[in-house]
C-alpha cells in the first residue's frame, strides 16, 4: 500500500487530510511539526511527503533541507502545502527542490489528483533507471569531471514535466544541475515578453554553475523541453570539489570558455544572417545537440514558439520557413513534431 507522510501543525487540517487520504486507500503517517516530521520520514520512508511551510520547531523549508541531505530520503516526492500564494514562496520552494506546491484551501479532488500525478511521475522515472548504473554511465562520459560522479550520484534529484520551470530570473542559485534524463533550455525575456534561448542542455550536461561561481542571481530562466530528471549538486559540495580538485576546476573553466565562444557565434549569426539561415542553423543545432544516437532521420517535439525563441524571430516567420523546408524535402512536420530527414542541405544552407 502506498504510504504518505503528512506534516502539518494545524490539527484540524492534518486530520482532514489524513481522512481524505485514508478513504482513498493510502496508508498515512503524520507529524504535528517539522522536527517530528523529519524523524517520522526517516523512520517510515514514505512514498510521498505533504508538508506545511509555516510550522513551529522547524518550518517546511527546513524539513526539505534536512531530508535532502540524506540519501534514503532525498528522492522522495515532496509537496509543499501553504496558505500563502505569493510567487516568492513558490519560487523558493521549487528552487530548493520541492516537486509541487499547493495553496490552501484546496479541494479534495485537487489534492488527490496532485498526489496521483506525482506518484506516477516518480514511478515512471524509477522504471527508466532501477539503479545508478545509467547515471554513472552518463557521468563517466565526461572523463575530465569523473571525480564528480560520486557527488552527483548521491545528490537529490528533481523531476520536471515538459515546459515546467526550474528557476526564474532573479532567483539565488543553490545548486548546479546534472541532467540524468531529458532536455533543458535556458532563456531570457525582454520587455515585450519575447523569449530568446541562451543555451540548450541534453542528457549528461551540467548547467547553472556560472551563477554559483560568480555568486550572483540567475539572469535567465530555465525550463524543461521534455519530461526531465535532474541531479542537484549543492553549492557547498560543488565548491568543495572545485577548490580541492584541479582537474574538475580545469574542466569547468573549459566549459565556461566554450559557452562564451558559442554565445559569441550566436550573436554574430543573429546580427548578420537572414531568418531563413537562422532557422536552418537552429535545426542543425538541435540535430547535433540532441541526436545522440546519430540517427539519419531525427525527430523531436518542439513547439513553434520554442523554436522561434532559439532563432530569435517571430513565430509566424518560423512557421513560414518550416513550410519552405518541408517543400524542399529537408524536413517533415507533424503538429509539434519536427523530423529532420536530410541534414546536409541544412548544414550547407546555414553558411
Amino acid at each position: 500500500m502506498t504510504k504518505i507522510a503528512v506534516i502539518e501543525d494545524n490539527s484540524d487540517m492534518r486530520e482532514n487530510i489524513c481522512e481524505i487520504l485514508e478513504l482513498a486507500n493510502y496508508k498515512v503517517v503524520s507529524a504535528p511539526d517539522g522536527k517530528a516530521g523529519v524523524e517520522l520520514v526517516r523512520k517510515e520512508l514514505p512514498d510521498l511527503i505533504l508538508c506545511d511551510i509555516m510550522m513551529p520547531e522547524l518550518d517546511g523549508y527546513g524539513v526539505l533541507y534536512y531530508l535532502s541531505k540524506h540519501a534514503e530520503t532525498s528522492s522522495i516526492p515532496f509537496v509543499f502545502l501553504s496558505a500563502k500564494s505569493e510567487k516568492e514562496d513558490f519560487r523558493k520552494g521549487m528552487l530548493m527542490g520541492a516537486d509541487d506546491y499547493m495553496t490552501k484551501p484546496f479541494k479534495e479532488i485537487e489534492l488527490l489528483d496532485a498526489i496521483e500525478a506525482r506518484l506516477k511521475r516518480s514511478s515512471a522515472i524509477r522504471s527508466l533507471s532501477t539503479d545508478t548504473s545509467n547515471l554513472q554511465q552518463f557521468i563517466s562520459s565526461h572523463a575530465a569531471i569523473h571525480n564528480m560522479s560520486e557527488m552527483a550520484l548521491k545528490a537529490r534529484t528533481k523531476n520536471l514535466e515538459r515546459k515546467e520551470q526550474l528557476y526564474f530570473e532573479g532567483d539565488q542559485p543553490s545548486y548546479i544541475y546534472y541532467i540524468v534524463e531529458g532536455k533543458i533550455r535556458t532563456y531570457r525575456v525582454n520587455a515585450d515578453d519575447k523569449e530568446l534561448v541562451t543555451a540548450l542542455y541534453n542528457q549528461g550536461d551540467y548547467f547553472g554553475y556560472l551563477e554559483l561561481l560568480q555568486d550572483r542571481p540567475y539572469e535567465e530562466y530555465a525550463a524543461a523541453l521534455e519530461d526531465s530528471k535532474l541531479a542537484m549538486i549543492s553549492k557547498e559540495d560543488f565548491f568543495s570539489t572545485v577548490l580541492s580538485n584541479r582537474e574538475v576546476a580545469a574542466s569547468f573553466m573549459s566549459m565556461l570558455a566554450k559557452n562564451v565562444s558559442d554565445k559569441e557565434q550566436d550573436l554574430v549569426q543573429m546580427a548578420y544572417d537572414t531568418v531563413r539561415k537562422r532557422v536552418a542553423s537552429a535545426l542543425v543545432r538541435l540535430y547535433d545537440k540532441f541526436n545522440t544516437n546519430k540517427e539519419k532521420h531525427f525527430a523531436m517535439t518542439i513547439s513553434r514558439d520554442e523554436l522561434a525563441s532559439i532563432v530569435g524571430t517571430a513565430t509566424e516567420s518560423v512557421i513560414r520557413i518550416l513550410s519552405e523546408f518541408k517543400a524542399d524535402g529537408w524536413i517533415h512536420v507533424r503538429g509539434s513534431l519536427v523530423e529532420i530527414i536530410d541534414i546536409e542541405p541544412l548544414r550547407k544552407y546555414r553558411f
